[in-house]
């Protein structure tokens, strides 16, 4: 049975899609280079901020750190509020909470902006511990994961109870590098078609309810 839930931020609690979107082309422009289609920026959405600036746009490691300050030049002030709760999250979480579960963010996105978002949109209060990445660079989720684990003080023996919850193959993958399973979310379309279940997620699910399903009954 599982007991601890760790979450995802973008794409999973949240739909972050404008304001993501605003701040690259925001950094991209500050650094005159050309601003992708959306269909490509909408890629960002997920993954480490470096790793897409690399893959997306073909930047080497210095100027992708480059573009990731930039991004939080403006996603720290405006970019993190043109956001929205996915729908019925909030509330899942307070349920789980009072359940017994244990619940914990697990993003790469910057700590101190996670918190931020969390006491926004009613995350916070059902947080054992919130997860981001340090203030220089951007963490794997293998990273994050592990961090998450070490706060809480669970061990190996307690991975069969840890489950993680993610929108996109990263959160899937890096589950599994870290031993524990991964439900996928289609919330907003932000994982290519088939994506979760090919990358190994235990299940996919559509709504907070069908989410809730899988947790209670496993």
């Amino acid at each position: 049975m599982y007991h601890y839930i760790f979450f995802d931020l973008d794409g999973t609690l949240t739909d972050s899609k404008e304001g993501i979107l605003n701040c690259l082309r925001y950094a991209l422009e500050k650094l005159g280079e050309p601003v992708p289609p959306e269909n490509i920026l909408i890629k960002f959405i997920g993954p480490p901020l470096q790793d897409s600036f690399m893959r997306y746009c073909g930047f080497d490691t210095e100027k992708a750190i480059r573009g990731i300050e930039l991004f939080r030049e403006r996603y720290a002030p405006i970019g993190k509020f043109e956001n929205a709760a996915a729908p019925g999250m909030a509330e899942l979480c307070a349920r789980l909470k009072e359940k017994g579960y244990v619940l914990a963010l697990a993003s790469s996105k910057l700590e101190e902006i996670c918190v931020s978002i969390c006491e926004k949109f009613g995350f916070a209060p059902s947080m054992e511990t919130i997860t981001g990445s340090p203030p220089v660079g951007d963490w794997e989720k293998t990273d994050v994961i592990r961090e998450t684990m070490r706060r809480l003080g669970l061990s190996e023996a307690d991975k069969p109870a840890v489950l993680m919850v993610g929108d996109r193959k990263f959160d899937v993958l890096g589950a599994k590098e870290c031993g524990i399973d991964c439900v996928g979310v289609e919330f907003f379309g932000y994982a290519a078609p088939g994506e979760l279940a090919e990358a190994g997620a235990v299940a996919v699910v559509r709504t907070a309810e069908e989410l809730e399903q899988f947790i209670l009954s496993h």
